[in-house]
Protein backbone atom coordinates (compact mmCIF):
# COMPACT_ATOMS: atom_id res chain seq x y z
CA UNK A 1 0.00 0.00 0.00
CA UNK A 2 0.88 3.21 -1.27
CA UNK A 3 2.64 5.46 1.74
CA UNK A 4 0.21 7.93 3.48
CA UNK A 5 -0.24 11.29 5.46
CA UNK A 6 1.63 10.17 8.52
CA UNK A 7 4.29 7.46 6.48
CA UNK A 8 3.74 3.80 5.78
CA UNK A 9 0.85 1.51 7.51
CA UNK A 10 1.49 -0.66 10.45
CA UNK A 11 -1.38 -2.76 11.63
CA UNK A 12 -0.86 -4.00 15.33
CA UNK A 13 -3.41 -6.20 17.37
CA UNK A 14 -3.81 -6.86 20.69
CA UNK A 15 -4.38 -10.42 22.18
CA UNK A 16 -8.42 -10.03 22.51
CA UNK A 17 -9.06 -11.02 18.96
CA UNK A 18 -6.36 -11.86 16.71
CA UNK A 19 -8.21 -13.68 13.69
CA UNK A 20 -9.86 -10.09 13.65
CA UNK A 21 -6.70 -8.48 12.96
CA UNK A 22 -5.45 -11.49 10.80
CA UNK A 23 -8.37 -10.58 8.33
CA UNK A 24 -7.78 -6.96 8.13
CA UNK A 25 -4.39 -7.58 7.55
CA UNK A 26 -5.31 -10.02 4.68
CA UNK A 27 -7.88 -7.14 3.34
CA UNK A 28 -5.00 -4.78 3.30
CA UNK A 29 -2.46 -6.95 2.01
CA UNK A 30 -0.38 -5.88 4.70
CA UNK A 31 1.83 -7.99 7.74
CA UNK A 32 1.00 -7.36 11.32
CA UNK A 33 3.60 -6.21 13.25
CA UNK A 34 4.85 -8.63 15.29
CA UNK A 35 4.20 -7.93 19.21
CA UNK A 36 4.68 -9.65 22.60
CA UNK A 37 1.96 -9.46 24.90
CA UNK A 38 2.37 -11.53 28.08
CA UNK A 39 1.61 -11.57 32.26
CA UNK A 40 3.75 -11.53 35.27
CA UNK A 41 2.91 -13.64 37.90
CA UNK A 42 1.97 -10.15 39.20
CA UNK A 43 -0.78 -10.23 37.03
CA UNK A 44 0.60 -7.04 35.31
CA UNK A 45 0.73 -6.56 32.01
CA UNK A 46 3.89 -6.47 29.79
CA UNK A 47 3.85 -5.43 25.79
CA UNK A 48 6.52 -5.28 23.61
CA UNK A 49 7.02 -4.53 19.67
CA UNK A 50 9.25 -6.56 18.00
CA UNK A 51 9.92 -4.58 15.05
CA UNK A 52 10.16 -0.89 15.04
CA UNK A 53 7.41 1.40 14.04
CA UNK A 54 8.82 4.63 14.15
CA UNK A 55 7.50 7.20 11.82
CA UNK A 56 4.63 4.91 11.08
CA UNK A 57 0.46 5.29 10.37
CA UNK A 58 -0.31 2.72 13.12
CA UNK A 59 -3.67 1.36 13.88
CA UNK A 60 -4.45 -0.90 16.77
CA UNK A 61 -6.38 -3.10 16.65
CA UNK A 62 -8.49 -4.40 19.92
CA UNK A 63 -12.02 -5.13 20.83
CA UNK A 64 -12.66 -4.51 24.90
CA UNK A 65 -13.54 -8.18 25.04
CA UNK A 66 -13.14 -10.59 27.86
CA UNK A 67 -11.39 -10.05 30.52
CA UNK A 68 -12.94 -6.54 30.00
CA UNK A 69 -10.65 -5.05 32.43
CA UNK A 70 -7.36 -6.52 31.18
CA UNK A 71 -8.59 -5.54 27.79
CA UNK A 72 -8.42 -2.10 28.37
CA UNK A 73 -5.17 -1.90 30.56
CA UNK A 74 -3.67 -3.52 27.32
CA UNK A 75 -4.85 -1.49 24.82
CA UNK A 76 -4.06 1.50 27.15
CA UNK A 77 -0.55 0.38 27.62
CA UNK A 78 -0.38 -1.05 23.97
CA UNK A 79 -0.71 2.61 22.75
CA UNK A 80 2.08 4.03 25.19
CA UNK A 81 4.49 1.60 23.59
CA UNK A 82 3.54 2.67 20.47
CA UNK A 83 3.96 6.19 21.31
CA UNK A 84 7.56 5.57 23.16
CA UNK A 85 8.21 4.06 19.86
CA UNK A 86 7.57 6.97 18.05
CA UNK A 87 4.57 6.15 15.98
CA UNK A 88 3.60 9.00 13.15
CA UNK A 89 -0.12 8.22 14.41
CA UNK A 90 -1.92 5.85 16.06
CA UNK A 91 -5.24 5.44 15.71
CA UNK A 92 -6.90 3.25 18.24
CA UNK A 93 -9.63 0.68 16.00
CA UNK A 94 -11.96 -0.63 19.15
CA UNK A 95 -14.31 -2.84 17.53
CA UNK A 96 -16.75 -2.95 20.81
CA UNK A 97 -16.43 -0.08 23.37
CA UNK A 98 -16.57 -1.26 26.73
CA UNK A 99 -18.44 0.14 29.20
CA UNK A 100 -20.69 1.56 26.31
CA UNK A 101 -24.04 1.66 28.70
CA UNK A 102 -22.38 3.72 31.85
CA UNK A 103 -22.77 6.94 29.24
CA UNK A 104 -25.08 9.00 31.76
CA UNK A 105 -25.06 10.10 35.20
CA UNK A 106 -28.65 8.29 35.54
CA UNK A 107 -28.77 7.89 39.30
CA UNK A 108 -27.67 10.05 42.35
CA UNK A 109 -23.75 8.93 43.02
CA UNK A 110 -22.40 7.49 39.68
CA UNK A 111 -19.67 7.80 37.51
CA UNK A 112 -19.92 8.72 33.75
CA UNK A 113 -17.14 5.31 32.93
CA UNK A 114 -17.67 5.79 28.94
CA UNK A 115 -16.04 9.19 29.42
CA UNK A 116 -13.88 8.15 31.81
CA UNK A 117 -12.90 5.54 29.61
CA UNK A 118 -12.36 7.83 26.55
CA UNK A 119 -10.09 10.45 28.31
CA UNK A 120 -7.95 7.34 29.39
CA UNK A 121 -7.17 6.31 25.55
CA UNK A 122 -6.42 9.88 24.54
CA UNK A 123 -4.57 10.09 27.51
CA UNK A 124 -2.33 6.76 26.27
CA UNK A 125 -1.44 9.01 23.39
CA UNK A 126 -4.39 7.93 21.06
CA UNK A 127 -4.80 10.35 17.80
CA UNK A 128 -7.83 9.12 16.45
CA UNK A 129 -10.76 6.73 17.62
CA UNK A 130 -12.14 4.16 15.33
CA UNK A 131 -14.80 2.13 16.86
CA UNK A 132 -18.49 0.54 15.27
CA UNK A 133 -21.95 0.81 16.78
CA UNK A 134 -21.41 2.74 20.04
CA UNK A 135 -24.05 2.12 22.46
CA UNK A 136 -24.79 5.78 22.49
CA UNK A 137 -23.91 7.99 19.92
CA UNK A 138 -23.27 10.91 22.70
CA UNK A 139 -20.36 8.64 22.95
CA UNK A 140 -18.34 10.28 20.24
CA UNK A 141 -18.02 13.45 22.08
CA UNK A 142 -16.52 12.36 24.84
CA UNK A 143 -13.22 12.14 22.58
CA UNK A 144 -11.21 15.33 21.79
CA UNK A 145 -9.57 13.47 19.22
CA UNK A 146 -10.72 12.81 15.18
CA UNK A 147 -13.74 9.82 16.34
CA UNK A 148 -14.94 7.63 13.29
CA UNK A 149 -18.19 5.06 14.59
CA UNK A 150 -18.98 2.30 12.06
CA UNK A 151 -22.11 1.05 11.49
CA UNK A 152 -22.50 -2.66 10.55
CA UNK A 153 -26.11 -2.26 9.80
CA UNK A 154 -24.97 -2.24 6.02
CA UNK A 155 -23.74 -5.81 6.12
CA UNK A 156 -26.26 -6.94 8.22
CA UNK A 157 -28.98 -5.77 5.66
CA UNK A 158 -27.49 -6.73 3.04
CA UNK A 159 -27.26 -10.42 4.29
CA UNK A 160 -31.34 -10.14 5.53
CA UNK A 161 -31.63 -9.44 2.09
CA UNK A 162 -29.70 -12.05 0.08
CA UNK A 163 -31.19 -14.65 2.63
CA UNK A 164 -34.58 -13.29 1.80
CA UNK A 165 -35.06 -13.16 5.44
CA UNK A 166 -36.79 -9.61 4.81
CA UNK A 167 -39.99 -11.16 3.32
CA UNK A 168 -43.61 -11.41 5.23
CA UNK A 169 -41.17 -9.31 8.28
CA UNK A 170 -41.29 -7.01 10.57
CA UNK A 171 -38.56 -5.08 12.35
CA UNK A 172 -38.96 -4.97 16.03
CA UNK A 173 -36.82 -2.94 18.68
CA UNK A 174 -36.91 -4.59 22.14
CA UNK A 175 -37.34 -1.37 24.11
CA UNK A 176 -38.14 2.55 23.44
CA UNK A 177 -34.23 2.81 23.52
CA UNK A 178 -33.56 1.21 20.69
CA UNK A 179 -36.01 2.56 18.40
CA UNK A 180 -34.24 4.74 16.33
CA UNK A 181 -31.96 1.89 15.75
CA UNK A 182 -34.98 -0.64 14.44
CA UNK A 183 -36.03 2.38 12.23
CA UNK A 184 -32.79 1.96 10.24
CA UNK A 185 -33.38 -1.37 9.35
CA UNK A 186 -36.74 -0.65 8.80
CA UNK A 187 -36.13 1.75 6.23
CA UNK A 188 -33.15 0.69 4.53
CA UNK A 189 -35.32 -3.37 4.47
CA UNK A 190 -38.38 -1.46 3.57
CA UNK A 191 -40.54 -3.25 5.94
CA UNK A 192 -43.11 -2.34 9.32
CA UNK A 193 -41.64 -1.44 12.46
CA UNK A 194 -42.91 -2.63 16.03
CA UNK A 195 -41.73 -1.38 19.52
CA UNK A 196 -41.99 -3.42 22.37
CA UNK A 197 -42.63 -1.74 25.63
CA UNK A 198 -40.87 -2.64 28.10
CA UNK A 199 -40.15 -1.80 32.03
CA UNK A 200 -37.65 -2.29 33.74
CA UNK A 201 -38.10 -2.63 38.19
CA UNK A 202 -37.26 0.31 40.61
CA UNK A 203 -34.04 -1.99 41.14
CA UNK A 204 -32.95 -2.42 37.78
CA UNK A 205 -32.59 -6.39 37.61
CA UNK A 206 -35.86 -7.42 36.34
CA UNK A 207 -38.08 -6.28 33.01
CA UNK A 208 -41.95 -6.62 32.21
CA UNK A 209 -43.46 -6.46 28.63
CA UNK A 210 -46.47 -4.54 28.72
CA UNK A 211 -47.64 -3.83 25.21
CA UNK A 212 -46.81 -4.45 21.65
CA UNK A 213 -47.05 -1.50 19.29
CA UNK A 214 -47.26 -2.80 15.73
CA UNK A 215 -47.97 -6.30 14.45
CA UNK A 216 -46.47 -9.24 14.85
CA UNK A 217 -49.27 -12.49 14.06
CA UNK A 218 -47.96 -14.19 10.98
CA UNK A 219 -44.84 -12.30 10.82
CA UNK A 220 -40.68 -13.10 10.81
CA UNK A 221 -39.81 -10.85 13.42
CA UNK A 222 -36.64 -9.75 13.39
CA UNK A 223 -35.54 -8.15 16.80
CA UNK A 224 -32.84 -6.10 16.71
CA UNK A 225 -30.12 -4.68 19.18
CA UNK A 226 -26.45 -3.54 19.52
CA UNK A 227 -25.20 -6.10 21.61
CA UNK A 228 -26.31 -9.42 23.24
CA UNK A 229 -24.75 -9.41 26.08
CA UNK A 230 -26.76 -12.03 28.37
CA UNK A 231 -29.38 -12.26 26.53
CA UNK A 232 -32.01 -12.04 29.35
CA UNK A 233 -33.91 -8.97 27.56
CA UNK A 234 -33.65 -10.31 23.68
CA UNK A 235 -34.92 -13.69 24.88
CA UNK A 236 -38.08 -12.32 26.93
CA UNK A 237 -38.91 -10.20 23.89
CA UNK A 238 -38.86 -13.47 21.40
CA UNK A 239 -41.21 -15.43 23.85
CA UNK A 240 -43.22 -12.06 24.15
CA UNK A 241 -43.61 -12.06 19.82
CA UNK A 242 -44.54 -16.45 19.53
CA UNK A 243 -47.04 -15.28 22.51
CA UNK A 244 -48.14 -12.63 20.14
CA UNK A 245 -48.61 -14.80 17.20
CA UNK A 246 -45.15 -14.58 15.60
CA UNK A 247 -44.47 -17.19 13.10
CA UNK A 248 -40.49 -16.97 13.45
CA UNK A 249 -38.43 -15.18 15.71
CA UNK A 250 -34.99 -14.08 14.69
CA UNK A 251 -32.28 -12.13 16.68
CA UNK A 252 -30.16 -9.43 15.72
CA UNK A 253 -27.17 -7.96 17.06
CA UNK A 254 -23.56 -6.28 16.08
CA UNK A 255 -21.65 -7.28 19.04
CA UNK A 256 -22.03 -10.77 20.47
CA UNK A 257 -20.66 -9.94 24.49
CA UNK A 258 -22.55 -13.23 25.10
CA UNK A 259 -21.71 -13.01 29.20
CA UNK A 260 -22.86 -15.87 30.98
CA UNK A 261 -25.42 -17.64 30.90
CA UNK A 262 -26.59 -15.69 27.47
CA UNK A 263 -25.62 -18.73 25.54
CA UNK A 264 -27.91 -21.18 27.09
CA UNK A 265 -30.83 -18.63 26.89
CA UNK A 266 -30.47 -18.32 23.19
CA UNK A 267 -30.53 -22.10 22.88
CA UNK A 268 -33.85 -22.50 25.07
CA UNK A 269 -35.39 -19.29 23.96
CA UNK A 270 -38.06 -19.82 20.84
CA UNK A 271 -35.62 -17.58 19.00
CA UNK A 272 -34.66 -19.57 15.70
CA UNK A 273 -31.35 -17.90 14.11
CA UNK A 274 -28.80 -15.40 15.93
CA UNK A 275 -27.37 -12.97 13.62
CA UNK A 276 -24.25 -11.23 14.76
CA UNK A 277 -20.65 -9.71 13.74
CA UNK A 278 -17.06 -10.51 14.64
CA UNK A 279 -16.24 -7.38 16.46
CA UNK A 280 -15.80 -10.10 19.30
CA UNK A 281 -14.75 -13.56 19.18
CA UNK A 282 -17.25 -16.23 20.32
CA UNK A 283 -15.32 -18.92 22.34
CA UNK A 284 -15.89 -22.19 20.76
CA UNK A 285 -17.56 -23.95 23.30
CA UNK A 286 -19.96 -21.11 23.50
CA UNK A 287 -20.46 -20.95 19.91
CA UNK A 288 -20.83 -24.74 20.09
CA UNK A 289 -24.04 -24.45 22.54
CA UNK A 290 -26.33 -22.79 19.14
CA UNK A 291 -24.39 -23.84 16.67
CA UNK A 292 -27.47 -24.73 14.87
CA UNK A 293 -28.79 -21.24 15.26
CA UNK A 294 -25.97 -18.55 14.84
CA UNK A 295 -24.37 -16.92 12.35
CA UNK A 296 -21.32 -14.28 12.52
CA UNK A 297 -20.56 -11.98 10.10
CA UNK A 298 -16.97 -10.33 9.54
CA UNK A 299 -16.64 -6.58 10.04
CA UNK A 300 -12.97 -7.09 8.59
CA UNK A 301 -13.54 -5.51 5.04
CA UNK A 302 -15.67 -2.87 6.86
CA UNK A 303 -12.47 -1.87 9.06
CA UNK A 304 -10.02 -2.64 6.17
CA UNK A 305 -11.50 -0.46 4.04
CA UNK A 306 -12.19 2.36 6.68
CA UNK A 307 -8.43 2.27 7.57
CA UNK A 308 -7.02 1.88 4.01
CA UNK A 309 -9.28 5.28 3.35
CA UNK A 310 -7.78 6.78 6.87
CA UNK A 311 -4.37 6.11 5.98
CA UNK A 312 -4.86 7.64 2.52
CA UNK A 313 -6.61 10.66 3.70
CA UNK A 314 -9.78 9.69 1.63
CA UNK A 315 -13.59 10.38 3.02
CA UNK A 316 -14.68 7.41 5.10
CA UNK A 317 -18.60 8.74 4.77
CA UNK A 318 -18.13 8.33 1.48
CA UNK A 319 -17.69 5.10 1.16
CA UNK A 320 -21.38 4.49 2.44
CA UNK A 321 -22.67 6.39 -0.58
CA UNK A 322 -21.36 4.28 -2.87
Amino acid sequence: MSEGLYGDLAVVGGSCHPALTEEICEYLRVVPTPITIRKFPNQNIFVRLEQSIRGKDVFLIQPLGQPVNDMVMELLITIECLRRDSAGRITAVVPYYAYGRTDKKDQPRVPITARLLADLITTAGADRFLSIDLHAGQIQGFFTIPTDELSARYSLVRYIKQQGLDRNSVIVSPDIGGVRRARNFATDLNIPLAIIEKRRSPEGDSTEFLNLIGEADGHTCILVDDEIDTAGTICKAAAFLKDAGASRVIALATHPVFSDPAVERLAAAPIDQVIVTNTLPIPPEKAAVIEDKLTQLSVAPLLGETIRRIHQGISVGAMFAE
